[in-house]
């Protein structure tokens, strides 16, 4: 069991039960899954750029992600339906909570002039999303190696009914909400 997990476990379930006055630990809202995505627009013209960015992606969940494909043709783009266009995957399980525990404690705090995540970014049935800019902040990634700077979208879907309970949730974890 990781750190965070314990945590969610020891101290978050009872502060939440408190809190919303939850009559069955059942009620608690807990997180679902991660799915963390990148966009590669470069993947259009050149494919090998998806191939670092899966490699990027793989190395830093830990777990092998899925290509995405376009939907629909866009002509301004160059874009036809079906090209490659990005990668994403879905942590659940010990891989879940393994990521997050590396998101909050090391990799967010290593963000140049970081003041905390905007907590307007739950979208209002109790999901939070976050984008980051670069992904050079997580430690396994070399900079050495980094062809280019790539950012990625980092979805944390909970249990929760409400933006107030789910925003509750993320605060306990550690999440480090803007004031």
């Amino acid at each position: 069991m990781s750190r965070l997990e314990e945590r969610y476990k020891n101290e978050v379930v009872p502060a939440l039960m408190e809190r919303f006055g939850y009559k069955n630990i059942m009620e608690v809202p807990k997180i679902e899954k991660v799915v963390v995505s990148m966009g590669v627009g470069d993947a259009v013209a050149d494919s090998r750029a998806l191939d670092a960015a899966m490699e990027d992606l793989k190395i830093i969940t830990g777990q092998k992600p899925m290509v995405t494909r376009a939907r629909k043709s866009i002509a301004a783009f160059k874009l036809r339906a079906g090209m490659l266009i990005g990668c994403k995957t879905t942590l659940r399980g010990e891989r879940k909570w393994a990521f997050l525990d590396k998101l909050l404690n090391v990799a967010l705090p290593r963000i140049r002039d970081f003041r905390g995540v905007p907590a307007g970014s739950l979208d209002g049935r109790g999901n939070y999303s976050l984008g980051i800019r670069e992904q050079l902040i997580f430690p396994e990634i070399d900079y050495d190696k980094v062809e280019k700077v790539r950012g990625m979208n980092i979805t944390i879907v909970t249990t929760a009914k409400t933006d107030e309970e789910a925003y509750e949730l993320l605060r306990l974890l550690g999440m480090p909400f803007r004031n």
